[in-house]
Order: C-alpha cells, then sequence, then structure tokens
C-alpha cells in the first residue's frame, strides 16, 4: 500500500533503470487509468530538459497533464525547465539558473496537498545531477513518497534494476514496486524469466508486466492503461 504522507496525500515517484525503458508512458498510463477510477491525480515532472518553448511545458509535462486530466498550473506540473536536452545540472548551469530543490519539494506538497493521488515523473535514473552533488535520488528522499521503479525484460535488466534498488535503498527510499515494460509478443528466454529473478532477487513486487504496444505516445498511453487492472488498486490502496 502506498501511505498517506505528511502532506495528507498519497502518490508515487517514477525513475527508471535505463534510457527507453518507457517511464514517461508508464507514468501517464498510470495516471490515465487511476483517472478512470474515479481519481483526482496530480502529476509532476520536477526537472525537464531539452524543452524547446520554455514557456509552456516539455513533451514528458504536456504528456502527464493530458493522461490526468490535470488542471494544475504549469509551475506546479513542471516547475524548471530547460532547453538543453543534458543531464539537468549541467542544462541548469549553461542556462545560469540553479535549480531550486526546495521549490521542487514545496510545489510537490502543494500537489500532494490538493490531489487524491500524485505522480511525480523523476527525470531519467536515481544518479542523475540536478546540483553537482544533489541526484535525483536526493529529490525523492526529500518529496518522501514511495518509489516505482520502471524497467525493460531484456538481457541486462537484471543488472541495472539491481543497482537502481540498492541505490534506492541506500538513499532510505521504499522501493514499492516494479513494472517491467515493453514484453515482446513472442519472449525469448531472458525476457520470460525477467520478471521472476526480478522480484526474487530484489526482493520487490512486480506490479505488473506491460507489454509492447504501437501508435503515437497518446495511444501507447491509452493501450498501456488498459493493461493495468483492478489488482493495481489493491497494491496501492489495500
Amino acid at each position: 500500500m502506498v501511505p498517506v504522507t505528511d502532506s495528507g496525500g498519497r502518490g508515487i515517484f517514477v525513475t527508471g533503470t535505463d534510457t527507453g525503458v518507457g517511464k514517461s508512458l508508464v507514468s501517464a498510463a498510470l495516471a490515465r487509468f487511476l483517472v478512470r477510477q474515479g481519481m483526482r491525480v496530480g502529476v509532476m515532472k520536477p526537472v525537464e530538459s531539452g524543452v524547446a518553448d520554455l514557456t509552456v511545458l516539455g513533451d514528458d509535462g504536456k504528456l502527464l497533464r493530458w493522461a490526468a486530466d490535470c488542471a494544475a498550473p504549469i509551475e506546479l506540473i513542471s516547475p524548471c525547465r530547460l532547453s538543453e536536452p543534458l543531464a539537468p545540472s549541467l542544462a541548469a548551469e549553461l542556462a545560469g539558473t540553479p535549480i531550486d530543490i526546495d521549490g521542487l519539494v514545496s510545489k510537490a506538497k502543494q500537489l500532494l496537498e490538493a490531489y487524491d493521488f500524485v505522480i511525480i515523473e523523476g527525470a531519467g535514473g536515481l544518479m542523475v545531477p540536478l546540483l553537482d552533488t544533489f541526484m535525483v535520488g536526493d529529490l525523492a528522499r526529500r518529496i518522501g513518497l514511495p518509489l516505482l521503479t520502471v524497467c525493460r525484460p531484456g538481457l541486462g535488466t537484471i543488472n541495472h534494476t539491481l543497482l537502481t534498488l540498492q541505490a534506492a535503498r541506500a538513499w532510505g527510499l521504499e522501493p514499492a514496486g516494479l513494472v517491467v515494460n515493453g514484453m515482446p509478443d513472442f519472449p525469448g528466454l531472458a525476457e520470460k524469466h525477467a520478471p521472476a529473478m526480478l522480484a526474487e532477487l530484489g526482493c520487490i513486487e512486480v506490479w505488473k508486466v506491460l507489454g509492447q504496444v504501437a501508435g503515437d505516445d497518446r495511444q501507447k498511453v491509452e493501450a498501456l492503461s488498459q493493461q493495468f487492472g483492478d489488482g493495481l488498486m489493491e497494491l496501492l490502496f489495500r
């Protein structure tokens, strides 16, 4: 179960094990699923780099807002938007605007107070730097939500995922579960065995194994959200 935070709300912080695992799509699909259950869902992409027009949301922020039908101001949904498609610390340094960590935490708490459930999508993985010595994992710890890790099913995922879980626990984070995303229709041996091995070796529950989907991002989100079932609600609120 996802516990109630000090702010009085429930939520999850979503991270990924690698580039291209589908963290943004899974975050949006989870939001879409919860909206269909009648919940008021808040979403947040605290830091997004590679944003062409800084006066509006970036691609990830837009997708999250659409998926959750979230009417929060863009400064709550995506407080820090950076133009260069680089690690946030470097993108912020080049822009001459250091990332305001306290501001990000404050805005996350505002969302937690206002919505039934809040999904916060981190920038990349836990070790992505936001400041010289402050990582995404540090931000997750400051916000204080359980951690949902999105991973892929193929060869190499055991190492990537276990390293992510080890880092999370070293930070004092609470790994709540895994979503294995992108399972092929005809999986090989590595894909077939990955979910069970991850659960056993990582001492963690696999919330869902999601199949591959096609289409544009919104179509993929709709398709992925349909793969979540009642069991997910039990995991979140039992």
